[in-house]
């Protein structure tokens, strides 16, 4: 699977990151985001030669939905500074084991060690406090479809809040899921970003939509 433009001016390209896609390149090898931006531009404008593309802002691998990718070094220092200053607006779709209540709202401090996040106390030194609510959009069988918003933007938060509370995300099997979504990936989705264009500073909104592996009933919900 290859990303899907949202959205392309001389300052961003928005794209629907597909599931098992790397942000950026890493040990692996394997080919990440920011290598298909500039491959992509490099085609698309008939651009000789190196390509900017800006990595402003990560998705975990085995999740999908929407990315921006900054086109020049302006745009990705602006960027960067939104994302510090938290002036950006995340929405997140998740598919989790078991039934949820309507609405929520998580408060809880997080650690990472050994690869894994963990919740604990407030007063742990390396805690980090984590925020985000929840609506229930509807459930199949074992399965809901939840809608996520985020205060914070710790690692693996929507994993770690949502698993504590018994609903771990599908497929997240490191994080107690006791079934696969797709043999690799998680149903997790960044559906909807929002900030101020870092040039024309208008409000912007993209929204990604759900693809396969994603379940039908899921997809007809949103």
């Amino acid at each position: 699977m290859t990303p899907d433009v949202i959205y392309l001016d001389n300052h961003l390209l928005v794209v629907n990151k597909p599931p098992g896609m790397l942000s950026q390149e890493d040990e692996t090898g394997d080919f990440d985001i920011i290598s298909w931006a500039k491959q992509y531009l490099a085609e698309r404008f008939d651009k000789p030669g190196n390509v900017f593309a800006g990595l402003v802002h990560r998705l975990d691998r085995p999740a999908s939905g929407v990315m921006l990718i900054a086109r020049t070094s302006k745009a990705a220092s602006r960027l960067a500074q939104t994302f510090k200053d938290r002036k950006v607006t995340k929405s997140y779709l998740a598919l989790v084991e078991g039934l949820p209540d309507d609405h929520g709202r998580a408060e809880d401090y997080l650690a990472k060690r050994d690869r894994k996040v963990r919740v604990v106390r407030a007063t742990h030194p390396e805690g980090k406090k984590a925020v985000l609510e929840w609506t229930l959009r509807g459930s199949v069988g074992k399965r809901s479809l939840v809608e996520i918003t985020l205060e914070t933007g710790r690692a693996h938060q929507i994993r770690v809040q949502m698993s504590s509370r018994g609903w771990p995300i599908s497929g997240d099997l490191r994080y107690k899921a006791k079934e696969e979504f797709d043999g690799k990936n998680l149903a997790l989705h960044a559906w909807k970003l929002g900030l101020e264009h870092p040039v024309r500073k208008e409000p912007m909104l993209w929204t990604a939509p759900l693809r396969h592996p994603w379940p039908m009933w899921a997809r007809e919900l949103i």
